[in-house]
């Protein structure tokens, strides 16, 4: 190979090399306006409410319990009795639990960001099953009981919007701030007085509450019942079903989607962690068992931008070979300057993408964007080449390359395949184009 054809692959190489700075700065410039993006969001959240967790109902019965032990008085050897008192709680799932409830979503904007705000409108219902004296069958003498209560953990208690009331048994009893146990953090809880022959004899205790919450981006439910089933329906057509249950019906339609879950004791197993929970502490093992769904939009632009950015490098290259190939077949002669410029122009490529896609749609900013580039370096290359029909196919194949990458953007799945499909193909055309070029004949004197 001659030592000119050495010095332009040298010099192309070092183009791509510089090319990759503007191409990491606009890669930095999208993680900071995401940043931005994130903490408006964030803000947004604080200023309303954040994402819902609802944990329970639990029924939570205080107690007193008298502790004698002997023991040896130990200047005179003496035996005698001691009485102390322990202060505990019992802890009670719902036999059954039901919640059905129906979701709106809104946008809140707050300049050029928005945040999904949901509100859902949901009953809750189901009973317990309460044993004879709580459960306990031994030494029951000793226990005092206070008043048992119904507890229910919302993490965020802003976002509730309603009058909240038990409805048990005929009665109705008003909730009262905060949850009143650290299992649950923060929430609401209801005393439920109950009849010394409902203690000593075991009852069942329906419950039902109408519960309206306000919320951003995910609503979590803790399946609390021996048999729980939820089912939602929302207006949001992209949910995104999280947790560690999904549903085991769901449709999604443009309009919306309905979900219901049904789960069960032997799958969530969540009696024996309550037990294994620390009674001074937020129990966070009960929490994490939640299934739920997020409402965020699934169109993220910056991650989409982000994605795109991957891509820069084997653009550019493609472009370059495309060039070269232009210069070696044609004995053209293409100056590093001019694959600069081309270059600089696949690099606003990205610019363009990400600051239009925070005004409109991603599908939109794109096709303004390529369009714009594709346009600009046809335009170019035409005068480079000598030719507007050289210059027609170099547009032609580069707004394919444009339209390649955009599949490769919304092909997640696929998109590895995809794009190593693309790469043997366009290896193959320039095999193919190149297979009688004499390498060691392109000493000769180019064509200006």
């Amino acid at each position: 190979m001659n030592r000119n054809l050495l010095i332009k692959l040298g010099a192309i190489g070092l183009l791509i090399i510089l090319l990759m700075i503007p191409i990491l700065m606009i890669d930095g410039m999208v993680e900071e306006r995401q940043s931005l993006r994130d903490e408006v969001l964030r803000d947004i959240a604080r200023s309303s409410s954040h994402s819902q967790t609802i944990t329970g109902p639990l029924l939570v019965v205080p107690y007193r319990k008298t502790e004698r032990n002997w023991k040896t008085h130990v200047n005179t050897g003496e035996r005698y009795l001691e009485e102390s008192e322990r202060s505990g709680r019992l802890y009670f799932l719902p036999e059954y639990f039901a919640l059905g409830g129906t979701v709106s979503t809104e946008l809140r904007a707050r300049g050029i960001y928005q945040a999904r705000l949901f509100h859902s409108n949901s009953r809750l219902s189901g009973h317990f099953e309460v044993p004879a004296n709580f459960g306990i069958r031994e030494d029951v003498g000793d226990y005092r009981f206070g008043e048992p209560f119904v507890s229910v953990g919302i993490s965020d208690i802003r976002g509730i919007k309603n009058n909240l009331v038990l409805e048990q048994g005929g009665r109705k009893l008003a909730f009262q701030p905060g949850s009143a146990t650290h299992l649950l953090g923060a929430g609401v809880h209801a005393p439920l007085p109950l009849a010394v022959a409902d203690i000593h004899q075991g009852r069942r205790l329906d419950f039902a509450f109408d519960l309206l919450l306000q919320g951003t981006g995910e609503l979590n439910i803790v399946p609390v019942g021996r048999e729980t089933l939820v089912d939602l329906e929302a207006d949001w057509p992209h949910p995104s079903f999280i947790g560690a249950y999904l549903p085991s019906e769901r449709e999604i339609t443009g309009k919306g989607f309905t979900a219901r879950w049904q789960t069960s004791f032997f799958a969530t197993n969540l009696e024996e962690v309550l037990n294994g929970c620390s009674a001074g502490e937020q129990c966070r093992s009960l929490q994490s068992r939640y299934f739920g769904v997020s409402f965020v939009d699934p169109v993220d632009q910056y991650l989409k931008s982000d994605r795109a950015l991957k891509y820069a490098l084997l653009f550019i290259v493609l472009t370059f070979a495309g060039f070269f190939l232009f210069e070696v077949l044609r004995r053209l002669a293409v100056h590093p300057v001019q694959y600069g410029l081309v270059g600089l122009s696949l690099a606003m490529f990205y610019l363009l993408l990400l600051s239009l896609a925070e005004h409109m749609a991603f599908a939109q900013a794109y096709l303004l964007a390529a369009s714009a580039c594709v346009l600009l370096i046809g335009f170019y290359v035409s005068h480079v080449l000598h030719s507007w029909l050289r210059g027609a196919g170099f547009t032609l194949a580069l707004a394919a390359l444009y339209g390649m990458l955009y599949a490769l953007l919304n092909a997640e799945d696929y998109a590895l395949l995809m794009g190593s499909l693309l790469v043997f193909g366009l290896l193959s055309v320039v095999m193919v184009l190149t297979r009688k070029l004499d390498w060691y004949g392109l000493s000769k004197p180019a064509a200006v």
